[in-house]
């Protein structure tokens, strides 16, 4: 007997596209003005940079525990609570950040605050993109599925483009740099109304997990979050593989390189504003000094995008090939932004490197999953996911105080992971063969 065709009607996909899509480029465009924020506080850069690894660390503890949730507590629900959780911390942070700004709240005690009420977006906004991707692939058929896991998991990558880009224009008369915190905290409850309105509450046919997305950075990774998300819909009941050990031999290799080039491109997205803000002699014009950030984060982003939607597909790049090449370039790209002491020359740079770094993340992840059969997929997922997370809990800060130490020993170390990541992936690195 023949069943009907199920699938999302376009204004359901539009509010979950419009969900994924604020998440990161609410967060993006924090990363943009920040380092202008501390320097017009007088707040050391890398007290700044632990703000982000404080809310790092939050997305990568609880994202595990929201992914279980979802199917447990509805996944409209889980939506709600991350949307809640991002324009929350928004506002929040806006507001202490503008009275810091302003004067009525000391230095010190803005950080504090600011720093708590980023837990908000790390503790609870991790919740609504594995509940987006659940219910996609819990009201969809299998021809359907694929291309509606692909437009909201790219949704995710688009906004680490959309944020940095238009976050100078929200830097406003009366808020400053506090500004564009405020809109997106708006555009948030625009958002949450929207989910509440036009998503109806869900009765899923069967169950389906969302994957566990990265911390949204201009380094994210639409593609990779896309095939985790398909590689963890539960359409038959689970049946309980041997678990897959971070030691074994086929995935090891993988996460290995996934582990060094993420520490590279983590160090370098943790560093570039207090670069831009040195090289360019804009520490005394924060204003300035955030719209020049946003630019090279958003040729960044862009970049990323070019190597993942455009080099791999179009040059059919193996996991090994894309992990080599895009090391090549990471170094190369890190060593010119480190050299370059002109904003055209740290555009550039930048642009290289996250295009190298663009080819990387996928290239590992793609690698680690054709390394083991079908029934590790969810394992090895999960652990890639790991592997991408915590990449920005510690990195960040360690690169800036190098930086701050003496800029070319922060970008030296990035190079060198990267030069190190090619030599030893040369032979470490086995051309990636699909498991049964």
């Amino acid at each position: 007997m023949a069943t009907a065709s199920h699938s999302i009607p376009s204004d359901r996909m539009a509010v979950l596209f419009a969900v994924m899509l604020v998440a990161a480029a609410g967060n993006t465009a924090m990363q943009s003005i920040l380092p202008a924020i501390g320097a017009k506080l007088h707040i050391p850069d890398v007290w700044v940079s632990l703000a982000f690894s404080w809310s790092a660390l939050l997305w990568v503890l609880t994202a595990p525990h929201w992914a279980r949730q979802s199917d447990k507590r509805g996944r409209k629900a889980l939506m709600a609570l991350g949307v809640i959780g991002f324009l929350s911390s928004m506002a929040l942070c806006g507001f202490v950040l503008w009275s810091g700004l302003e004067g009525w709240l000391a230095a010190g005690t803005t950080f504090i605050l600011f720093a708590l009420f980023r837990s908000l977006y790390g503790g609870l906004g991790s919740a609504a993109p594995p509940a987006v991707q659940a219910y996609v692939a819990a009201r969809t058929d299998p021809e359907q599925r694929t291309q509606a896991l692909s437009l909201v998991s790219s949704s995710f990558g688009l906004g680490t483009v959309i944020g940095p880009a238009i976050a100078p224009f929200f830097i406003l008369p009366v808020v400053g740099l506090a500004g564009p915190l405020l809109v997106f905290a708006l555009i948030g409850i625009g958002v949450l109304i929207a989910l509440r309105w036009r998503l109806p509450d869900d009765v899923p046919r069967f169950a389906a997990r969302g994957a566990i997305m990265s911390y949204p950075t201009t380094g994210a990774s639409p593609q990779t979050a896309t095939e985790e998300a398909e590689e963890q819909i539960l359409d038959q009941p689970e049946v309980a593989p041997p678990a897959l050990r971070w030691t074994d031999k086929r995935v090891r290799p993988w996460l290995f390189a996934g582990f060094h080039g993420g520490q590279a491109q983590a160090m370098m997205l943790g560093v570039i504003g207090f670069l831009i803000l040195d090289r360019l002699n804009l520490r005394l014009r924060p204003d300035e000094g955030a719209a020049m950030t946003g630019i090279v984060l958003m040729a960044g982003a862009f970049a990323t995008l070019l190597s993942q939607w455009g080099l791999i597909p179009l040059l059919k790049m193996s996991p090994r090939t894309a992990v080599l090449c895009g090391a090549a370039l990471g170094g190369l790209g890190t060593v010119l932004t480190g050299l370059s002491h002109d904003f055209h020359g740290i555009i550039i740079g930048f642009a290289l490197a996250s295009l190298g770094f663009g080819l990387f993340r996928p290239g590992f992840t793609a690698g680690a999953s054709l390394s083991v059969p079908r029934r590790d997929q969810g394992s090895v997922a999960g652990m890639t996911a790991s592997i991408n997370g915590s990449a920005y809990i510690v990195s960040p800060a360690i690169g800036v105080l190098l930086y701050n130490w003496h800029p070319m020993v922060a970008y030296g170390l990035m190079a060198g992971f990267c030069g190190w990541l090619l030599l030893w992936g040369w032979s470490a690195l086995k051309p990636g063969q699909p498991q049964g």
